[in-house]
């Protein structure tokens, strides 16, 4: 088992930034790959960006590729989504998910992963 608990969230105004935490127990956290989702009320859950074990490679969704950066610090059992020139499109509560290896699913699809956070709530607003 691990459990996943998100932080970071909060208003900030467009042009903003903000940096969402994702802080994992149980586990070696090292072992799975680590996704960033977001959900807006009646619309289904999104991908983001997604980090693979070795950190090495990442994906990005179209909407967030030269805003946000993925990034993985193993001995403290976090993956962080640093988010910039937030849009108030961006606004969403925002889920961090981890899921092992090997695995058949696309790591963009919620599918892919195992274990879920409770979510964080971003809005973005003047």
């Amino acid at each position: 088992q691990v459990q996943l608990v998100e932080s970071g969230g909060g208003l900030v105004q467009p042009g903003g930034s903000l940096r969402l935490s994702c802080a994992a127990s149980g586990r070696t956290f090292s072992n799975y790959a680590v996704g960033w989702f977001r959900q807006v009320p009646g619309k289904e859950r999104e991908f983001v960006a997604a980090i693979r074990r070795s950190g090495g490679f990442k994906n990005y969704a179209d909407s967030v590729k030269g805003r946000f950066t993925i990034s993985r610090d193993d001995a403290k059992n976090t993956v962080y989504l640093q988010m910039n020139s937030l849009k108030p499109e961006d606004t969403a509560v925002y889920y961090c998910a981890a899921g092992l290896y090997p695995q058949t699913k696309a790591i963009t699809s919620t599918q892919r992963y195992d274990y879920w956070g409770q979510g964080t709530q971003v809005t973005v607003s003047s």
